[in-house]
C-alpha cells in the first residue's frame, strides 16, 4: 500500500501542528530554564553568605547560608528519588519517511555517524501530517548502501516529542514491503521540527552566570562591612600597635611594636614617626630613657626630673640611626649579629647632651659602641672587649 503525498490542506495542517507542539515546547523549555536560573542563583548567594559569614564573622548570615544550602541539596534529592522511580516508556510509533538528504562523517568503527534529512509520514490513524526532522544515526558499514536520497525507510518517533525520530535498520516482513512499495512527497521546510531549548553550552554558561550573579548581589548586601573590615586590616598592619604599662602621677612608661611589611625601625622616617606617636601617647617629650629595637620602640619618665636630666625626643638624629646600627654591626667583630638594639638616656654631666649607645648581638658575643647627640661615634666596644667593660 502506498503512501502518497499531502495536499495544500495537508501542508496548512502540518504547518498548523508543527507550530503548536513549538510553542507547547518552547514554553516548557522557558519554565524548565527559569527553574533553572532560580536555582543556580540561590545557590550562589547561599555559597557567598557562607564566604561572607566567616569573613565577618556574622553566624546568623553563615546559618542562613548553610540552611539554604542544606535545602536546594534535599530538594534535589527528592527530586531524584520520585524520577528514578518506575516511569513508563516514551509511546513511540512506527512510520515511512523518505530519505531527503543524507551525509556520512568520519568514524573509525564499524558503525557510521551518518546525518539524515527525512520526510516522516506518519499513519493516517496518527492525525499527524507529514513534516521535516533531522536527526544523526549510527549506521553499519554494511547497511549504508541501503539508504540513499528519495528512498523510503522505516522510522520509529514519538507522538509527544516528534523531533525524536530514529530509523528502523531491522524492520519486520511486513513494513519492508509497505517501505518498497511507498511513495512520500516531499514535506515542505516549514515543516521542519527542531528539538527546543538552548544547547548543553548554553546552558552551562546561564548556570554559571546566575550563581555569579546571586554570589555578587549578596556580595554587595554586605559591601560596607567587607571593604571597612578590610580597610581597617590593612591600615592596622601599617600602623604600629601601642601599648602601654600602667603608669602613675610621676614616673610612665610607653611602648610599641609595629607590624607589617617593611616594618623595620631601620627604615627611613620610621623612627621619628614612632617617636611621635610615643609622644602623643605619653603626653610629653621629655623622658628620661629610650629603647630601640628591630620592631620595638619603648621610653621611659619620670615628671619629676627636671629638663636637664631628660632626653627631648624631637631633638634626636633618628635619621642618622640606621648608619650607626649598620656600623655596629659591621666592624665589632660580630660576623652575624642576631639582634641590635640602641640605648638613649641622659649624659652624666649636664649640659653634656644625651647618650646613645648601640648594642649588637652575635655567636660571637656582645659588641657596642657609643655616640653623642649628633650621632658621632665616641666610643667602640668590640666583642670580648665589651664584655669585660659591662
Amino acid at each position: 500500500m502506498g503512501t502518497t503525498g499531502q495536499g495544500q490542506a495537508g501542508q496548512d495542517a502540518a504547518e498548523v501542528n508543527g507550530q503548536s507542539v513549538h510553542g507547547r515546547s518552547v514554553v516548557g523549555g522557558m519554565l524548565a530554564g527559569l527553574r533553572l536560573t532560580v536555582a543556580s542563583g540561590v545557590t550562589g548567594a547561599a555559597v557567598a553568605a557562607l564566604v561572607v559569614g566567616v569573613i565577618l564573622e556574622r553566624v546568623p548570615v553563615f546559618l542562613s547560608g548553610g540552611g539554604v544550602l542544606i535545602l536546594l541539596i534535599l530538594a534535589g534529592f527528592v527530586s531524584g528519588r520520585r524520577l528514578s522511580g518506575p516511569v513508563a516508556p516514551p509511546v513511540t510509533r512506527t512510520a515511512l519517511a523518505r530519505i531527503e538528504d543524507l551525509r556520512a562523517t568520519s568514524g573509525e568503527s564499524a558503525d557510521v555517524p551518518v546525518d539524515f534529512r527525512l520526510t516522516v509520514a506518519p499513519e493516517p490513524e496518527d492525525d499527524r501530517p507529514a513534516y521535516r526532522v533531522n536527526i544523526n544515526e549510527h549506521i553499519n558499514l554494511v547497511d549504508i548502501p541501503a539508504y540513499r536520497p528519495r528512498s523510503i525507510a522505516v522510522v520509529e518517533y514519538r507522538p509527544d516529542e516528534p523531533w525524536e525520530v530514529r530509523i528502523v535498520t531491522r524492520p519486520t516482513p511486513e513494513w519492508s514491503r509497505r517501505a518498497e512499495a511507498a511513495e512520500i512527497d516531499s514535506a515542505p521546510e516549514s515543516t521542519l521540527v527542531e528539538k527546543p531549548g538552548m544547547s548543553e553550552g548554553s546552558w552551562c554558561v546561564l548556570v554559571l552566570l546566575t550563581f555569579l550573579a546571586g554570589a555578587a548581589l549578596l556580595v554587595l548586601l554586605f559591601r560596607g562591612e567587607l571593604f571597612a573590615s578590610g580597610d581597617d586590616e590593612g591600615s592596622s598592619s601599617k600602623r604600629p600597635s601601642v601599648t602601654s604599662s600602667a603608669s602613675s602621677s610621676r614616673t610612665f612608661t610607653t611602648s610599641t611594636t609595629v607590624s607589617g611589611p617593611s616594618s623595620s625601625l631601620l627604615v627611613l622616617g620610621r623612627m621619628r614617626e614612632t617617636a611621635a606617636e610615643l609622644e602623643a601617647r605619653a603626653g610629653t617629650a621629655d623622658v628620661t630613657a629610650i629603647l630601640i629595637e628591630e620592631r620595638r620602640m619603648e621610653i621611659r619618665g619620670d615628671s619629676a626630673r627636671p629638663p636637664g636630666e631628660t632626653v627631648h625626643l624631637r631633638m634626636l638624629p633618628y635619621e642618622l640611626f640606621p648608619a650607626l646600627v649598620h656600623e655596629a654591626r659591621t666592624t665589632l667583630g660580630v660576623r652575624d649579629p642576631k639582634s641590635w638594639r640602641i640605648d638613649v638616656t641622659p649624659g652624666a654631666d649636664p649640659g653634656a647632651g644625651p647618650r646613645v649607645r648601640v648594642t649588637v648581638t652575635g655567636k660571637e658575643g656582645t659588641a657596642r659602641l657609643d655616640a653623642d647627640a649628633t650621632a658621632r661615634i665616641l666610643d667602640r666596644r668590640p666583642v670580648g672587649e665589651a664584655a669585660e667593660a659591662g
